[in-house]
């Protein structure tokens, strides 16, 4: 009962006086000498009470206890459980929902036992405590006999050490682990680094765009922390010589969350980067992002043509996919088939058709979007336009009579039209079929606990040059710092946006192969907000400070 963690149980007999000192101190002794469970040995030898021991094992979990086990368990239930994870990790299913599953564990105690068996099932897992040898019954009568209790989801490729496989299940960097990405979640940060240095181990996650260092444990733990990552993503924990690439999915506070995990050996050791996938934390909605009701219009009004061409531009980390995740709930209804390529499929939609690229084997974007063309498909989306080929199947597509989503990596909505006109796009092709260009940025919010108003710092307002007076006897938010937001005076992010709308003098204009700024300039005269304008627009709403546009552009 309860083997493996004899230590474990002897301090929660002694916390809880089932038993005395002196017969706790023979028990071990016993045990140490034939290798018997400890807990087994106090209730065969009638120390203790098998039901007190259960009971004080779940309390001491934070679990509850079946009450009785039944002799069979129905075949649909029997289902919702693999075998190899019955037997590995005794356990056995007596409850299923949609999205959980109640599991009676002969051996509760396992370091890491319910996110293992929740990452191996893909939904969250509940914990009760059993009896342990009705729990071994039932697994031998329906899952074809017990295999080692307390086994874990390792996926650990071959030629993996046994010492990496036991340090990376010990119970103080599973529970670290599982605290740091717990952490991470409930903060809403977008990415998690655990960084490896000669004399130092660094953990920091990205919340609002800024990396945010937290408590690391000692340097001497990197290579157990960053092998029970690996374990978690399904990687090959021996190989620490090439970059790896996985994913893994935990629940905290009883959600699922998706995290993708890249390992990159450094001279230091391995670092590990794992983004945060968290279809709670991501703004889908326009208005949400921080669209004016004007840009909104417009990009409504683009992604309700049958064809044409929408493009995000912004560097990394603008919430360009975001964005057209946005217009894609928009479109997704039964009437339209929408297709997307993306590398990876970041956050997965219902009643979209999503394909993750895959170059390696010959799946690029290009090749995913000539094969979208003969799914019958309305809308397409490409999560970049990175080379000439992809750049002239998307206008094909969008000539054919198709609505094409797609990002580019430029400073504003104008350099996306030369920067594919230098791709080798030809103009009258380009003027043809793009719709609309939409340049953004994301800054943080001041926070709304703590932000005051204030003037603005005279040395802010020469950084801005001659649009100063946009701000001229206007006050302006700043965070003073709060608990809330953690001291820095922001909370949150919001985009700010500018929608170059392809007119008919644009058009004209683009086929004579204009520089950007040329383009700027006829769409600032047609009614166009350069990102500039709007992000003052949001420092005079209070929305962001000027300290932050100012560092964002």
């Amino acid at each position: 009962m309860l083997a493996g963690h004899d230590q474990a149980v002897a301090a929660l007999l002694h916390a809880r006086n089932l038993v005395s000192a002196d017969t706790l101190a023979s028990l071990r002794a016993e045990c140490g000498a034939t290798g018997r469970p400890l807990a087994a040995a106090a209730v065969e030898q009638g120390w203790v009470d098998r039901d007190a021991l259960l009971h004080a094992v779940a309390a001491h979990l934070g679990l509850a206890v079946a009450a009785g086990l039944p002799a069979e368990l129905p075949p649909a239930l029997v289902a919702v459980l693999p075998d190899g994870l019955a037997r590995r990790h005794g356990v056995v299913p007596l409850r299923a929902g949609p999205r959980w599953l109640e599991l009676a564990a002969a051996d509760p105690m396992t370091p890491g036992l319910a996110g293992d068996l929740a990452f191996a099932l893909g939904r969250e897992v509940r914990l009760v405590v059993a009896d342990p040898a009705a729990v071994t019954s039932l697994i031998a009568r329906h899952y074809g006999g017990p295999g080692p209790a307390g086994g874990k989801v390792e996926r650990v490729e071959e030629g993996a050490g046994p010492d990496l496989v036991r340090i990376a299940a010990a119970a103080p960097v599973v529970r670290f682990v599982d605290e740091v990405l717990g952490q991470a979640v409930r903060e809403r940060a977008s990415d998690v680094h655990f960084e490896p240095f000669e004399a130092d181990f660094k953990v920091r996650c990205r919340v609002d765009g800024t990396l945010r260092e937290l408590a690391a444990p000692p340097p001497q733990l990197a290579l157990a922390v960053v092998s029970r990552l690996k374990v978690m993503a399904g990687l090959n924990i021996a190989e620490r010589r090439v970059p790896q690439d996985g994913r893994l999915r935990i629940a905290p506070d009883g959600r699922a969350v998706d995290l993708r995990v890249s390992t990159l050996p450094t001279q230091a050791g391995e670092s590990v980067v794992l983004r945060v996938l968290d279809p709670e934390a991501a703004p889908l909605g326009l208005i949400e992002l921080g669209m004016s009701a004007g840009v909104e219009a417009t990009v409504r009004e683009v992604i309700g043509r049958p064809n044409g061409i929408l493009l995000v531009t912004g560097p990394t980390g603008s919430g360009k996919t975001t964005t057209l995740y946005g217009c894609l709930r928009l479109l997704n209804r039964a009437a339209v088939k929408i297709l997307t390529a993306e590398d990876p499929v970041e956050y997965e939609i219902d009643g979209l058709m999503q394909l993750p690229v895959n170059p390696a084997i010959g799946l690029t974007f290009a090749a995913a979007l000539r094969s979208f063309l003969r799914q019958d498909p309305d809308v397409l989306m490409v999560g970049e336009i990175r080379d000439l080929e992809t750049a002239q199947i998307a206008i094909q597509a969008a000539l054919t009579g198709h609505l094409v989503l797609s990002t580019l990596h430029t400073n504003d909505a104008a350099g996306a039209v030369t920067r594919l006109v230098d791709m080798g796009v030809e103009p009258y092709l380009l003027a043809a079929t793009l719709e609309a260009v939409l340049a953004q940025r994301l800054v943080r919010c001041v926070c709304r606990d703590c932000g005051a108003a204030a003037q603005p710092a005279p040395a802010l307002l020469e950084q801005l040059g001659p649009d100063a007076g946009l701000l001229a006897g206007c006050e302006v938010a700043r965070g003073r710092g709060c608990a809330a937001c953690r001291q820095t005076g922001y909370r949150g992010r919001t985009g700010i946006f500018e929608c170059l709308r392809v007119d008919e003098p644009l058009r004209e204009l683009v086929l004579r192969r204009p520089p950007a700024a040329a383009l700027k300039q006829q769409a600032g005269e047609g009614g166009m907000e350069t990102l500039r304008a709007a992000g003052l627009r949001a420092v005079r709403d209070g929305r962001t400070s000027l300290e932050e546009l100012l560092r964002c552009l």
